[in-house]
């Protein structure tokens, strides 16, 4: 829900496009191999630390049904079935997500750069793949004191400010990516309290053309595990 469109929009085709080397990671293939006749411990431990290392296919299928008994449902699920490429574009929507709503700040903040800032930071994580904790955490913590620092009724702006740093937390946790699509439920409450549900429903519209359809089942479900956290009030008025 954007007072203007961010020159820097990425539309659904490019980040359909958006295509990564998937060369096998050698470094890490001849650092971490199986031993002879492995575990299953041992095998799904391979499997889940191969898919944020590497984004060359997995060839354990057949641990799948173990894999989701151990990690479905908890913070590490999405490398289940994903790789690091993938959550390299999980990135690139959240970013879109962000900046969408990045007007409500920075038409009231100009001067501060730090919810941008955040969002550039996460696009060259995508780009490049390159993670520093201390970078993206800086960025975040940036973000997140910008949100606080705004005046206690311009809650726009401070939702805007907190998905920009939610977002840039996707190149650490990938379910950091779902930050923006809370605060911009909370931000169309505050701008339109009389027409919640379907500002809603439009923003979520604009924010699910634009997320790759095979990344939308996992999206979808942890957005149905984290909608509980919005305050009760407005969870009614989206029933």
């Amino acid at each position: 829900m954007s007072k203007r469109e961010p020159p820097s929009k990425q539309t659904e085709q490019q980040v359909q496009q958006v295509e990564f080397d998937r060369s096998p990671n050698t470094e890490w293939h001849a650092k971490h191999r199986l031993p002879n006749n492995p575990t299953l411990d041992q095998r799904m431990q391979w499997h889940m630390e191969h898919a944020r290392r590497c984004p060359c296919p997995s060839q354990d299928e057949d641990i799948l049904e173990d894999l989701k008994k151990r990690y479905l449902g908890t913070h590490q699920d999405f490398w289940i079935g994903y790789h690091t490429n993938d959550q390299r574009v999980l990135g690139l929507w959240a970013a879109d997500c962000a900046e969408h709503l990045l007007p409500y700040f920075e038409e009231t903040y100009p001067e501060d750069p730090r919810p941008r800032d955040a969002i550039s930071t996460l696009r060259a994580w995508v780009q490049t793949g390159e993670f520093r904790m201390v970078v993206i955490r800086g960025a975040s913590l940036a973000a997140h004191a910008a949100a606080k620092a705004v005046k206690k009724d311009e809650l726009a702006a401070g939702f805007a400010a907190h998905a920009a740093g939610q977002a840039v937390g996707t190149a650490h946790v990938p379910t950091h990516a779902l930050g923006p699509v809370l605060y911009s439920v909370k931000l169309v409450a505050a701008v339109r309290p009389t027409d919640v549900k379907a500002a809603v429903a439009q923003e979520r519209a604009w924010q699910t053309q634009r997320l790759p359809e095979y990344l939308r089942p996992w999206v979808d479900a942890w957005l149905e595990k984290t909608y509980p956290l919005l305050p009760k009030q407005l969870r009614m008025q989206l029933d």
